[in-house]
C-alpha cells in the first residue's frame, strides 16, 4: 500500500515535533508550512528546519504567518514548550534552508500540482489555511482530506479563556474562516488528547529503547512534561501526534461523531470556543467528523515507530 501523502501546517512546538517524527516514520511529506503559535514565527520555522536536519530529509519548510489574521494574540505557549518551542535545549543553527516562498503560496501550489492527493494537517493557528483561502476559495476542493488538531468540544479547554483550546483560541478569526469554508474536516481537540494520554513510565521505555529521535525528544519535551506535571495532567499528553495518527491511518478511528461546528468570535468569556450543535438545533449542515475514540495500542505502535522504538 502506498504512504500517505501529507502537507502539514505546523508551529513546532514539541508536541509538533512528535508529530512530525511520526509523518516522517509512515507517510510522504511534501511540505512544511509554518505558523506563529506556540512560540513566534522565527522560532518555529528555525525549529522547522532543525527537525529536517535530524531527519535527513529535503521536505521544503515554508515560513508563513507571524501574526493572527485580526487581533495581536493574547498569549503564546512559551510556558509550556521554552522560550525557543523546542524547551530551549540550544540546538544549533540548522542547515536546511526556509523556502523563498508564503506558506499560503505553498498551500496553493502543492495542492494544484497535487490535485486530490494531498492529506492537509492543520495542527497551528489556522492563520495560513485561512489567507489561503482569502487567496483561492476553491482550495478545498483540491484537498483529500483535511484533519486539525484543536478545538475543545464540550469546552474543557487549555487557556486563559475557559472553554478555548489553544490553536483556535490564538486565532478565532482563522478558524471561522477554514471551518466555513470547508465542507467536510476531522477534528481531533484537545479532550480527545487526554483521553489517549501514554502512560509515563511506558512512554520513557520508549525513548530508553529509541534512537537518535528518542533522545532529540526526550531532550525538547523535558520543559513541556515538566509544566504538565506540575499542572496536574496526567500521562504524556501528544496533542499534534493523536491527530497526526489520525491524518496517517483513518481506521485507527474507534468512533466518532459528525456534526456543525463553529468558532466563537465575539463572546466576552467565550472568544476562541469551538460550538458543536450536538443536537442539530441551527439547521446548519455538519461539517466536522469529530473524533472521540482510537485504537491507543495502534496509536502507541504508530508513536514507537517514530521514535525508532519499535518491537
Amino acid at each position: 500500500m502506498s504512504k500517505p501523502q501529507l502537507l502539514i501546517d505546523t508551529d513546532p512546538g514539541v508536541d509538533d515535533a512528535l508529530a512530525i517524527l511520526m509523518a516522517h516514520a509512515h507517510a510522504d511529506i511534501a511540505g512544511l508550512s509554518i505558523a506563529a503559535g506556540n512560540v513566534g514565527l522565527g522560532h518555529t520555522a528555525r525549529n522547522a528546519r532543525t527537525l529536517v536536519d535530524l531527519l535527513g530529509t529535503a521536505v521544503p519548510v515554508f515560513a508563513g504567518c507571524a501574526s493572527p489574521l485580526v487581533r495581536a494574540p493574547e498569549e503564546d505557549a512559551a510556558f509550556v514548550h521554552g522560550m525557543d518551542g523546542f524547551g530551549d535545549v540550544g540546538f544549533p543553527e540548522p542547515a536546511a534552508p526556509l523556502a523563498d516562498e508564503a506558506a499560503a503560496l505553498a498551500l496553493l501550489r502543492l495542492t494544484r500540482e497535487r490535485p486530490g492527493e494531498l492529506t492537509l494537517v492543520a495542527l497551528a493557528p489556522l492563520t495560513n489555511l485561512a489567507l489561503a483561502l482569502r487567496l483561492d476559495p476553491s482550495l478545498p476542493q483540491r484537498v483529500k482530506r483535511l484533519v486539525v488538531m484543536g478545538g475543545a468540544v464540550t469546552g474543557h479547554g487549555n487557556t486563559g479563556k475557559v472553554p478555548a483550546e489553544f490553536n483556535i483560541g490564538f486565532d478565532p478569526e482563522a478558524a471561522h474562516v477554514v471551518f466555513e469554508a470547508f465542507p467536510s474536516f476531522e477534528l481531533v481537540d484537545w479532550e480527545a488528547t487526554l483521553r489517549h494520554a501514554f502512560d509515563d513510565a511506558e512512554f520513557d521505555a520508549w525513548l530508553a529503547a529509541g534512537d537518535r529521535r528518542a533522545s532529540f525528544f526526550g531532550q525538547v519535551f523535558r520543559t513541556a512534561r515538566a509544566f504538565n506535571a506540575k499542572h496536574d495532567r496526567q500521562g504524556v499528553i501528544a496533542a499534534d501526534a493523536l491527530a497526526m495518527a489520525v491524518a496517517i491511518d483513518p481506521s485507527i478511528v474507534l468512533r466518532s461523531e459528525r456534526r456543525h461546528v463553529a468558532v466563537e468570535l465575539d463572546g466576552r468569556l467565550t472568544r476562541g470556543a469551538t460550538v458543536v450543535d450536538w443536537a442539530a438545533r441551527l439547521g446548519r449542515p455538519p461539517n466536522a467528523q469529530i473524533v472521540l475514540e482510537v485504537d491507543q495500542a495502534r496509536f502507541a505502535a504508530m508513536v514507537r515507530r517514530a521514535l525508532g522504538a519499535a518491537a
